[in-house]
């Protein structure tokens, strides 16, 4: 279990007050100690990338197993984007399964007041941050971890793979027994470390959205470019903070189908996600054409959107509760004419038209991709884990996953067919895919009498408990629901895809780096 101070906010020591200390993004976890590299070590597995995958699979295999583990990182410290993250940013699902499965990401409890009222705890930011850092103590305290930060992982040579100091120039060859594991084929792209697509003149005012809480002065107002969670975190933050909407343009490219927060507890709160997933398999099965199916889903709380008069054509996981979305449509200028492609003192250039601006409109960039649309390759293969999705969007919970299975198991056919990746979804019928692929993986987990008691243990699986809450009446409706519609929501979900054809993915512009530069 972790220690008091662990689940415990940090006081605010300076101003004599007790609660959560005020923070910014420029506050950071203590870094952690770069060891100075021998020029040649050894290990069982070798982790690139230190964020929320790498560490959860680390996690994950070394409580099974006594394999020995380096974690090499091109940033300071463990955490991956959550270090350059924008500072108002919460987690989208509860605190409950995120992290890794050693260790409880804040106390488990339900928010009473605020706007996540109802709710399990959502960390922010500096809390992730400094979460992971304890994480890696206990990952190095374990012995058998190694942690290499500020390196750069170098193409494979003839002795071996190697990574490179970015502070001292120095090369270290890793003999590497067993895997090579990439934890950054997934790699979340954000404002903060992206260059946007298109150009902005010297005369207009264009920032990041990390940016928003240094401005100083006032501004005409805030046009918000993205169509993802990012831009709507920055609307909520601009009203939340006064800003009157009027105020606010949006251009939003693409409209979302999202999911309603309510739907995805944990825990206690268990019996709403079951019900969630049972009402979303029922949908399915009865649908009649894909049309039919985003009519259904609707209906039955499982998608929402923002506009009722604009058919979303996007779904990338994005969650909201009611309460945001009902902020999120005071805005009402949306400015859909596509993707911006340059922005001028006077005037913003769109794929499909123009709109004007001024040099005091603060033009706020929530462009970045967030999750990577990368094409499914094995999980498995010969000295390689490449770290994926398996169920939906849950990337801590399918990287310890990933690793519980590749300590428990001898064989990669077996492994493969345990963890079939599943890609992040972009376009509307992507939940057609999407969520296939992760019924099909549950079906395979709950026929595996170990894999299902790992489920049960692991507090990264948001569905565990069921058993607690049988002699609730909805859980047993839910439940018979689910159990009912499985196999047929499979089957239908098999047609529907075949009929809809692969996705027009042309303007994506993000695809898999390889974690060898």
């Amino acid at each position: 279990m972790p220690s008091s101070d662990a689940l415990t906010p940090p006081v605010d020591r300076q101003n004599g007050r007790d609660g959560p200390a005020p923070r910014t993004h420029a506050v950071r976890p203590a870094p952690s100690p770069v060891p100075k590299a021998p020029a040649r070590i050894e290990t069982d597995y070798l982790i690139v990338g230190a964020g929320a995958a790498g560490l959860a699979f680390a996690d994950a295999l070394i409580a099974a197993s006594d394999a020995d583990v380096v974690l090499v990182d091109r940033r300071h410290g463990p955490g991956g984007h959550w270090n350059d993250a924008y500072p108002f940013v919460r987690l989208h699902q509860p605190s409950a399964y995120y992290g890794v499965n050693s260790r409880i990401l804040g106390r488990d409890s339900i928010d009473s007041a605020g706007p996540n009222a109802g709710f399990y705890q959502r960390a922010t930011a500096a809390e992730v941050c400094d979460y992971y850092q304890r994480v890696l103590e206990d990952l190095l305290a374990s012995g058998q971890v190694r942690f290499f930060g500020m390196s750069d992982c170098a193409r494979e040579g003839p002795d071996g793979h190697r990574f490179v100091s970015r502070l001292t120039g120095e090369a270290t060859t890793v003999r590497v027994r067993r895997r090579v594991v990439d934890a950054r084929y997934l790699e979340t792209s954000i404002p903060a470390t992206r260059i946007p697509s298109y150009r902005a003149e010297p005369g207009a005012r264009l920032i990041p959205v990390n940016d928003l809480v240094r401005l100083a002065g006032s501004a005409s107002g805030y046009t918000v470019i993205g169509s993802g969670k990012t831009a709507m975190d920055a609307c909520l933050w601009l009203l939340d903070s006064g800003v009157p909407p009027e105020m606010i343009r949006w251009i939003r490219p693409r409209d979302a189908w999202l999911l309603d927060r309510a739907y995805q507890q944990p825990l206690d709160l268990v019996t709403w996600l079951i019900e969630g997933v049972s009402l979303s398999l029922e949908a399915a099965a009865q649908a009649e054409d894909v049309d039919d199916l985003f009519g259904r889903l609707e209906a039955c709380g499982q998608l929402v959107r923002l506009d009722p008069a604009v058919e979303p054509t996007m779904y990338r996981c994005a969650t909201a509760s009611q309460d945001e979305l009902a902020s999120l449509r005071r805005i009402e200028n949306v400015v859909r004419l596509g993707r911006v492609v340059h922005i001028a003192a006077d005037g913003i250039v769109l794929e499909k038209g123009s709109t004007p601006t001024d040099t005091g409109q603060v033009h706020v960039d929530c462009s970045a991709a967030g999750l990577r649309i990368a094409p499914a390759r094995p999980v498995f293969a010969d000295g390689r884990i490449t770290l994926q999705q398996v169920r939906t969007c849950q990337p801590a919970f399918n990287a310890a996953l990933i690793g519980h299975v590749e300590a428990s198991r001898h064989d990669d056919t077996e492994k493969n067919l345990l963890c079939p990746p599943n890609p992040y979804p972009d376009t509307a019928t992507d939940w057609i895919t999407t969520t296939c692929t992760a019924q099909r993986a549950l079906t395979t987990w709950l026929g595996d009498a170990d894999l299902s008691a790992w489920l049960e243990r692991a507090r990264l699986n948001a569905a565990r408990g069921i058993g607690a809450h049988l002699a609730d009446p909805r859980m047993k409706s839910a439940l018979t629901r689910m159990f009912a519609n499985a196999e047929p929501a499979i089957t239908k979900l098999e047609a529907l895809q075949a009929h809809a054809g692969p996705p027009d993915r042309g303007h994506q512009r993000t695809s898999a780096t390889p974690i060898w530069r």
